[in-house]
């Protein structure tokens, strides 16, 4: 069975802020990808893999007919062949290792699935996002669809606002170039879920919900222009922003430990850091504009670059 890949996603901007309509930016992330196999199941890592699609595919009998309709017996068979997803992208890390699948299942599943080589009109990327949102929601309890969409469509996709996305390129990436996009390892996993309920919960307190309306939406969206635009001196300073923000009012979803880390690349202008995904562990993003003093500043920590400026 040759099979597909499908690349894990990295949400530069738009964390919690696309939930309350911020823009955001999602980019593939090539270094991480999974595809659908098959085996004969000869270890722990890859029959634990065949029950949770097992139980996937379960799930998925439930959703709504008008909604996806998928080749069961297609399935039925590669199940009896003890199908799998053989993945290297990390679980709870924050870059879509759920979304490739769901990806990867709707290419080989899906009947009259719409494909990456037609002509993908707003009504058509929204169709798809609202099957990718139900079909990952198993994963979970709710997803927007934006990473299933981004693995699928393997392209860049800007946000406009929660329910307004389309692809969008990005500028050149400068290959010599001293200022870098990496991902900061926290060396554990977190939980999407729980992470979001705290951000809902957060949202009834008014204090909050104006931050997001006034501060947080605002820099945001000041990010996802400044990047698409190439506006680097722009771009920095309002990270720089979004940094403190994140820091001042998502403490719990960063890692204790990265609290002081995370001050130090603000106090030092040598790097900032903001999540990638939910947070609670996982990676998070930082942006340099001098990567090997970011490196030095950041010694003895797992550094992985994903764009040179």
């Amino acid at each position: 069975m040759k099979s597909p890949l499908f690349f894990a996603k990295i949400l530069l901007f738009g964390e919690y802020g696309i939930i309350k309509h911020s823009k955001g930016l999602s980019i593939p992330y090539n270094f991480f990808r999974g595809a659908l196999k098959l085996t004969d199941l000869h270890n722990e890592t890859t029959k634990t893999s065949n029950q949770k699609l097992v139980d996937f595919a379960q799930y998925l009998k439930g959703l709504p007919k008008n909604l996806v309709v998928f080749d069961w017996d297609r399935m039925n068979s590669d199940f009896d062949k003890n199908l799998y997803f053989d993945s290297s992208i990390p679980q709870g890390y924050g870059v879509g290792s759920s979304g490739a699948l769901v990806a990867a299942f709707y290419d080989r599943y899906a009947l009259d699935k719409i494909t990456v080589l037609e002509n993908l009109t707003p009504d058509k990327l929204a169709v798809l996002k609202n099957i990718f949102a139900k079909m990952e929601s198993f994963f979970h309890g709710k997803s927007s669809g934006l990473d299933p969409l981004n693995s699928y469509l393997s392209l860049p996709i800007l946000i406009h606002s929660k329910d307004q996305i389309e692809p969008t390129g990005l500028p050149a990436q400068n290959p010599k170039g001293k200022g870098a996009v990496f991902l900061l390892d926290s060396g554990a996993s977190g939980e999407t879920a729980p992470m979001v309920s705290l951000f809902l919960e957060n949202m009834e307190k008014e204090s909050f919900s104006i931050m997001m309306r006034e501060e947080f939406i605002t820099v945001t969206d000041n990010c996802v222009e400044d990047f698409l635009k190439g506006n680097i001196k722009s771009l920095f300073k309002n990270i720089k922003s979004l940094s403190a923000i994140v820091l001042k009012y998502f403490r719990p979803m960063i890692p204790s430990e990265f609290h002081d880390l995370w001050k130090k690349g603000i106090e030092t202008n040598t790097y900032y850091l903001k999540l990638c995904g939910s947070g609670g562990g996982g990676f998070m993003l930082g942006f340099t504009e001098d990567f090997q003093a970011a490196e030095k500043a950041l010694e003895g920590h797992q550094l992985e670059v994903v764009y040179h400026f």
